[in-house]
């Protein structure tokens, strides 16, 4: 019946069908247990704001961890898709596409950069970026076979594979998922004269987040980024800014290297890069770096598929003519503001850069009761490291939307 089901009514109508609660014990009984959600089974959404079964309206100030830059289905971005379902969605990589020429030229226009790889996800991106450094290191620098070091940082996150995973400090990402790759090497975070102490001739690479979002929002001291710029092409070692969650307007500028003008070598984006419909991602970089690729080196059976790319397009566009950077600073700058203003004794420091803002806890505050009191005001969002709640809603949102954040969140914490 369950097959006959589906046929018969399509997938939607069944899903309208069931409620909150079975929709709980569904994902319990047949999901694996590696997420743990909030209490909350959202079944529609628009703009800022999501619903669940019952009717309730959550602010959605998770969203998508930075992916939903444009807002849940947004009218443009879905008709880009749409459009281009009608016609070509996946051919692979084994010819060319009009969508995917369009999409390298579009990226690479608005990134700065030479190149494009077209991947999926963000990790894919970090893991191009990683075998391209590589690569780079032992037909152009001269780094003996299988020597290359790459450098990163104490707290990152740049994804969930088994090569990402393993030089991560973070317990629960790295215990009892070895054995890991080797040539990695961690240094603390923000801390430009550590990068110089560790590089050394087999080194390739310096891999870093220009802000690490997953690690508690913290942001570097002033200067960092242009200092690690210059250190890198003092010592000749690619830059790698793993821009995934902070591209793409969330901090206020296009890419939050240029808040200090320390264009990378090579960069991983995704995330808001979708439009908030699909997974795109991609490796841009300079042609130095991104020409020692060659066919059959690497790929990706949905990377740079042309429905993706359209939707791709379609965002990147949407962000330029709506001047998504002003945005996320005029409204990031209002959220700070009224976060400080109010005043909240439960609150340690509340970091940021644009519309990427974390709420950090006073020790002794009960993080998992705060959790829950924010799902009970109608605001998701979630614990991240250090204790620190992260706030990333969408681009789109007006300054009311921001109010009533603070509104809500003042009511929780004071």
């Amino acid at each position: 019946m369950f097959w006959q089901e589906i046929a018969a009514k399509g997938v939607q109508r069944v899903c309208d069908a069931i409620n909150d609660r079975e929709a709980f014990d569904m994902a319990e009984r047949y999901g694996a247990h590696n997420y743990h959600p909030l209490p909350v089974n959202v079944v529609r959404a628009e703009g800022g704001f999501v619903w669940d079964g019952s009717g309730k309206r959550y602010l959605d100030c998770i969203g998508a961890y930075s992916a939903l830059a444009h807002g849940h289905l947004n009218p443009k971005i879905v008709k880009s898709l749409v459009d281009q379902a009608a016609k070509l969605t996946l051919t692979g990589r084994a010819n060319n596409t009009t969508e995917m020429a369009l999409f390298d030229k579009a990226l690479c226009l608005y990134t700065g950069m030479d190149k494009v790889c077209p991947m999926n996800s963000g990790a894919e991106a970090v893991e191009t970026c990683v075998k391209i450094a590589r690569k780079w290191a032992y037909t152009v620098k001269g780094v003996p076979k299988d020597r290359a070091e790459i450098i990163a940082c104490a707290g990152n996150f740049h994804g969930r594979t088994t090569t990402l995973v393993g030089f991560s400090d973070n317990a629960q990402y790295h215990d009892l998922f070895g054995p890991y790759s080797t040539g990695f090497k961690l240094i603390p975070f923000g801390d430009a004269q550590a990068l110089t102490e560790a590089i050394t001739p087999n080194s390739a690479a310096f891999l870093a987040e220009p802000i690490q979002a997953e690690g508690g929002v913290i942001v570097p001291p002033p200067g960092y980024m242009a200092e690690v710029r210059r250190i890198c092409d003092d010592q000749r070692v690619l830059l790698i800014w793993d821009e995934v969650q902070t591209g793409f307007c969330r901090t206020g500028k296009p890419f939050a290297w240029m808040h200090e003008d320390a264009k990378p070598d090579l960069m991983a984006v995704g995330k808001a890069l979708g439009g908030g419909l699909l997974p795109v991602s991609a490796a841009v970089g300079c042609n130095e770096a991104m020409e020692v690729l060659e066919p059959g080196d690497h790929g990706s059976t949905f990377g740079g598929n042309p429905l993706a790319c359209a939707v791709a397009v379609a965002s990147i566009a949407e962000m330029v003519v709506q001047e998504y950077d002003r945005k996320a600073q005029a409204l990031g700058n209002r959220l700070v503001e009224g976060f400080a203003k109010a005043a909240m004794k439960k609150v340690k420091e509340i970091r940021g850069l644009g519309m990427l803002v974390g709420l950090e806890l006073a020790d002794g505050v009960d993080a998992l009761a705060v959790q829950h009191a924010f799902v009970n005001e109608g605001v998701l969002t979630k614990e991240t490291r250090h204790r620190t709640f992260r706030f990333t809603p969408p681009l789109t949102v007006d300054f009311g939307f921001i109010d009533e954040i603070i509104s809500r969140v003042k009511r929780v914490l004071s």
